[in-house]
């Protein structure tokens, strides 16, 4: 799954800026088990052709110098990313995604898991990059196998932060200006646990 091709740059990123850039990576880095960006993507660059859907200096016909670390630039939370995906097997498999409820269109809701269960995400990606959005999320605690009772922890590995839910309905809410994205790792809450 590609956020971006040298042939297309999508309105999208054109017009709604970093925000638009880490929702769109986001998507394809956890909806599918293989993903990839076009270079200078990690910049937020959004120079179009007019009225175009193509880059105004695309790689096609020439080797580009960047600045990587140019102001704005995603490169680091790309790089969380991958870490996530890379110690979450659940993020790659291919046959595992399934969609859950959220009250509210602007976000989108879903998880990913191992066979085993030892490995359940969910993530929760706010599509608007202008506004903070908030939901009340529907959790598939039923397909969670062992998992004793209705309380559980969740731990966003973007943020770092911890929260422990109590069953099916759960609230997020995502600014983009700060983090449009939560990707939560699922596993048992033991008394006593403490949150850093």
């Amino acid at each position: 799954m590609w956020p971006n091709t040298p042939d297309i740059l999508p309105p999208y990123l054109q017009d709604d800026g970093r925000a638009a850039f880490m929702i769109r990576v986001a998507l394809a880095a956890t909806l599918s088990p293989v993903y990839g960006i076009y270079s200078g993507y990690e910049l937020c660059e959004n120079e179009a052709l007019p009225g175009r859907e193509e880059y105004l200096d695309s790689e096609k016909y020439q080797f580009k110098q960047r600045d990587w670390e140019a102001p704005g630039n995603i490169k680091d939370w790309i790089t969380r990313l991958n870490r996530i995906r890379k110690t979450n097997r659940a993020l790659r498999l291919k046959d595992n995604l399934r969609f859950y409820p959220a009250d509210n269109n602007a976000i989108i809701f879903y998880g990913k898991m191992t066979p085993a269960r030892d490995n359940i995400i969910l993530v929760a990606v706010n599509l608007d990059p202008h506004n903070k959005q908030h939901s009340y999320v529907d959790v598939p605690i039923d397909q969670f196998g062992s998992m004793d009772g209705d309380v559980y922890q969740v731990h966003d590995l973007l943020s770092d932060a911890r929260y422990i839910w109590r069953g099916r309905r759960n609230y997020v809410e995502l600014d983009p200006e700060i983090q449009p994205v939560h990707i939560f790792r699922v596993r048992r809450w033991i008394e006593g646990d403490r949150f850093a």
